[in-house]
């Protein structure tokens, strides 16, 4: 059976790493990346090299991000990556292609597979992110799929509702969670020593946009700035950079000008891996942003969350999650509160056993 794998960014490289695994050692498949969005952007990593250094046999590769991120431009990178995927699956058939998560560029690819016939296999379908266009998007993705594999129970129901059927429809837990138990981190001296983080407790942080909200975004990133400035007096602080999403690259820049103005309480990191990200989570006093990292993966590193803003607000929550207004004092606040509850004893959600082994079983019954 010929798989594709569509892939256009750290993150959902990330996710998926625990089936590609597995794919790639079973012989009934024949695997093949897809790689495409900020995977060839310098500008946020060149992360094509990481595929690259992982092995797989086959890995395409199609640019088309548009390098400025206002409305104009990624709407025109919207349109290229429709294009680019047009030729694509002209030329490239499969049994059957997965597509995960909410980027407007994996949309795209999507979007421009329905009038080839292009079978799809959505992961993480049914979520709500009500502070992101990328809502909009996912369930675009979910409608253009015949395979589902959702999270939770209430995002299977999400989905179901959406498409109207149950056909195809399964819960499995969180892909980026499979196996989470087993997970060994990078030794923690050489952790600190390879990235120079002082042997002190930090903040482990990643901002994005709020793409509902573009108005606020300026407003936005300062009240971030000045928050971090202020959590960096007692914690050191690691931010992991923004994604290629609409005004990205103001929380850049806020996050340089930090940088530059306290370059020995700040870290900035494009790309940590999914190793030394988990490591860094491990290590981590708390986390602090608006991704879907703290919601979903969180809970099991025993870490409590500063969820700040709209971004994830919809978004099924476990008990770790502090959630607070866009604003400095607030941040401030919640992340003290944070910092003094210790370790998290709940539950996560989002977790189950062997998911990818059961998305594969169940690929394999249902084709």
């Amino acid at each position: 059976m010929k798989i594709g794998i569509l892939t256009s960014s750290r993150a959902d490289y990330g996710i998926y790493l625990p089936l590609l695994e597995k794919l790639k050692k079973d012989t009934f498949f024949s695997l093949e990346i897809i790689a495409f969005g900020t995977h060839l952007s310098k500008n946020h990593g060149y992360t094509l090299t990481v595929i690259e250094n992982d092995g797989y046999h086959c890995v395409h590769k199609l640019s088309s991000i548009i390098s400025n991120d206002d409305e104009q431009a990624i709407a025109s990178s919207y349109g290229l990556t429709i294009l680019k995927f047009t030729d694509f699956w002209q030329n490239h058939k499969y049994d059957l292609v997965f597509c995960l998560g909410d980027r407007f560029e994996m949309n795209a690819a999507v979007q421009a597979g329905i009038p080839f016939g292009v079978r799809f296999a959505h992961i993480h379908g049914g979520e709500t992110t009500l502070g992101a266009i990328d809502n909009v998007y996912r369930h675009q993705i979910s409608l253009a799929s015949i395979l589902h594999f959702t999270a939770t129970d209430i995002f299977k129901e999400k989905v179901i509702e959406l498409i109207g059927s149950s056909k195809g429809v399964f819960v499995v837990g969180s892909l980026s969670l499979d196996a989470i138990t087993l997970f060994i981190p990078t030794e923690k001296k050489l952790f600190l020593e390879t990235f120079k983080i002082p042997i002190e407790d930090f903040a482990l942080v990643t901002f994005h946009p709020e793409t509902i909200a573009l108005q606020d975004n300026v407003t936005f990133a300062n009240e971030m700035r000045n928050a971090l400035a202020k959590i960096s007096q007692k914690l050191f602080v690691i931010i992991t950079m923004p994604n290629a999403d609409t005004q990205g690259s103001v929380y850049r820049e806020a996050i340089q000008n930090l940088k530059n103005e306290l370059p020995n309480r700040i870290l900035l990191v494009e790309n940590f891996g999914k190793q030394n990200y988990f490591s860094a989570m491990t290590y981590a006093k708390v986390l602090i942003g608006n991704t879907s990292s703290g919601i979903l993966e969180a809970a099991s590193f025993r870490k409590y969350v500063v969820n700040v803003g709209d971004r994830q607000k919809g978004r099924a929550q476990n008990n770790n999650v502090l959630n607070c207004k866009f604003e400095e004092k607030a941040i401030v606040s919640a992340a003290n509160e944070a910092i003094e509850l210790n370790k998290y004893e709940g539950e996560n959600i989002y977790f189950r056993e062997g998911v990818a082994n059961n998305i594969i079983k169940i690929t394999k019954a249902f084709l």
